[in-house]
């Protein structure tokens, strides 16, 4: 695996990105509903992951326990975690074993997750 192989399917793909760093790139395609979507190549590993939301300031054993039922029942890639005081949706994986159409299934699988999931957790958001 090679940075200009991830580039190159991120061309393919038709994504609006930018190249933010030695090996890192910013997705932001909202037609695809991937807007902020970080991708790292850290050889043996690639790493695609987004922040959903802020964690709530009330409510979090709730929160944290829809978190925890999504990440059981209701994710093809990826998982929910936490980054500081942020909820991430990330997904790993091994650059030996990715082509463009498992690049492209875990990018559709966030996109999708975040579309899906929007509703539920947008109720736990502090306005």
């Amino acid at each position: 695996m090679s940075k200009e192989k991830i580039e190159g399917f991120l061309i393919n793909l038709g994504l609006s990105f930018e190249e933010v760093g030695e090996n890192s790139w910013l997705i932001s395609d909202q037609d695809k509903g991937l807007e902020q979507v970080v991708v790292v190549y850290e050889d043996p590993l690639i790493v695609i992951r987004v922040k959903v939301m802020a964690l709530p300031g009330s409510g979090r054993e709730a929160f944290y326990k829809k978190l925890l039922e999504l990440n059981a029942s209701d994710l093809l890639h990826g998982a929910y975690a936490l980054d500081n005081e942020s909820v991430i949706l990330i997904d790993i994986l091994q650059s030996a074993n990715v082509n463009l159409e498992t690049f492209q299934a875990s990018l559709d699988g966030i996109g999708l997750t975040l579309t899906q999931h929007y509703p539920v957790l947008s109720k736990f958001r502090e306005h």
